[in-house]
C-alpha cells in the first residue's frame, strides 16, 4: 500500500506501507546501527519518536522473543530502505511485518532513507507524520501540532514496585524507561535490585536500605520531568549514586547543572568517546537527543568522557559525593563490548554506602 513521509518542513518522501496500517505522528530521528533493529525498536527511550535505519536491509535476521529490551515496541513508527520478508537465522521466531502488525506499528519502505538522514542532520531532528491518505494543510498542521512527547516518561516506567533477587550489593533504581539489558547486567553481577516507577519519593526509595541508587535511561527532555529532579536532590549525599542516559541528564540537574537539545541526536552503536583518565578511545551504543551542556556543567564535578565526533560532555564524577554518570550505553544492547565494565565501576561507586567521599 502506498504510504507518504511527510516532514514538519514541507519534504515528503513516497514509499510503501508495512506493519500496522493506521496513520502515525512522532519526532523523526535516525540511527547509525547495522543491526540491533529489534532492540531499537523494543528500546523505551525511542518511545514517542519515528525511527529510520540507516542499514538498507532490515529484517533480514528476523525477530525473537529474547532480545526484548522492554514489553513490545515503543516507537511511534519505522522506516526503512528495503525491508526483508525472508529472514534466514536459526533464532528467528516472527517476520518484521508481522512482529509491526502485533505491536500495532507502521512502517514505511522503499523511500531514499539517505536523504532523508542527511535531512534530518543538516536541519535538525523534526516532527513527521507517516500517512496513507491524502492530508490538506490544515490536516498536516493540526496533527503536528498536537503531538508532543512530554509524558513520555509517564507511559513507559514501571507501574509498581518490583523486586530482582540477588546475592550482592542491593540497588534501587529509579525508573524511567530502562533496558532490560541494563537490568541483566547488574544481576549477572549478583545484585539485588529494586525497581521503583519513575515518580517515586526518595523517602520510599531510601526506606528499602539500598547501597546505592541507579538513575536509568529513558525517553524525552530531562527538564520535563521536574518532580523526579527534586526527589534526585533528597538523595544526594545520603547514598551513591549511578546513572545512565537520561539519569545522567537528570543527575546534571539535580546537582545545579543544565541541559540542552542536540540538533540531531547520537543513536547508533559505532559513536568513539574518549576516557579521560586513561585516555583510551571506545566504541560506543548511544540514543539520546539531550545532553549536559559544558556551561551548565555542574560545580564540583568533573568530566570523565568526551564524545570524540562532536566533544560533547558523555560522563561525570562528582568531587565530593560519590555520583558517577554516563551519557552512553555500556549495556550496548545492540552494540560493541567496549564498555561493559562501567557497570564494575558503578558497583565500586556503591561499594561503601555513605554518599560522600571519604575525607
Amino acid at each position: 500500500m502506498r504510504a507518504r513521509l511527510i516532514l514538519e518542513n514541507g519534504t515528503v518522501f513516497h514509499g510503501r506501507a508495512f506493519g500496522y496500517l493506521k496513520e502515525t505522528v512522532g519526532e523523526v530521528v535516525f540511527n547509525t546501527g547495522m543491526t540491533g533493529y529489534q532492540e531499537v525498536l523494543t528500546d523505551p527511550s525511542y518511545y514517542g519518536q519515528i525511527v529510520t535505519m540507516t542499514y538498507p536491509l532490515i529484517g533480514n535476521y528476523g525477530i525473537n522473543l529474547d532480545d526484548m529490551q522492554s514489553k513490545g515496541a515503543k516507537v511511534r513508527g519505522f522506516i526503512v530502505r528495503e525491508k526483508c520478508d525472508d529472514p534466514s537465522n536459526w533464532r528467528c521466531e516472527f517476520e518484521l511485518d508481522t512482529y509491526l502488525k502485533e505491536n500495532r506499528i507502521l512502517g514505511l519502505e522503499g523511500i531514499d532513507t539517505r536523504a532523508l538522514t542527511k535531512i534530518i542532520r543538516n536541519y535538525g531532528t523534526m516532527k513527521g507524520i507517516i500517512t496513507l491518505r491524502d492530508l490538506t494543510d490544515s490536516q498536516i498542521k493540526l496533527q503536528l501540532d498536537g503531538f508532543n512527547n512530554n509524558s513520555a516518561v509517564k507511559e513507559v516506567t514501571t507501574k509498581e514496585v518490583q523486586v530482582e533477587d540477588g546475592d550482592g550489593l542491593h540497588i534501587a533504581m529509579m525508573d524511567f524507561g530502562i533496558k532490560q539489558n541494563i537490568i541483566d547486567s547488574f544481576k549477572s553481577r549478583g545484585c539485588k535490585l529494586t525497581i521503583f516507577p519513575a515518580d517515586a519519593k526518595a523517602e520510599d526509595v531510601l526506606a528499602v536500605e539500598p547501597d546505592g541508587v541507579f538513575l536509568s535511561n529513558g525517553p524525552g527532555d530531562p527538564k520535563d520531568i521536574p518532580g523526579s529532579i527534586e526527589e534526585i536532590k533528597k538523595i544526594v549525599g545520603k547514598k551513591p549514586i549511578t546513572g545512565i542516559c537520561l539519569g545522567h541528564q537528570l543527575l546534571a540537574l539535580a546537582l545545579g547543572g543544565n541541559t540542552e537539545k542536540l540538533k540531531f541526536g547520537h543513536r547508533g552503536a559505532n559513536h568513539p568517546v574518549k576516557d579521560m583518565k586513561t585516555g583510551k578511545i571506545m566504541i560506543t551504543s548511544q540514543n539520546h537527543g539531550y545532553v549536559v551542556t559544558d556551561e551548565g556543567l555542574p560545580k564540583d564535578v568533573s568530566v570523565t568522557h568526551i564524545n570524540m565526533n562532536d566533544n560533547t560532555i558523555e560522563g561525570m564524577r562528582h568531587n565530593k559525593y560519590k555520583i558517577y554518570s554516563i551519557q552512553f550505553h555500556p549495556e550496548a544492547c545492540p552494540g560493541p563490548y567496549d564498555t561493559d565494565g562501567i557497570f564494575d565501576e558503578f558497583i565500586d561507586t556503591m561499594n561503601d554506602q555513605g554518599g560522600k567521599l571519604d575525607a
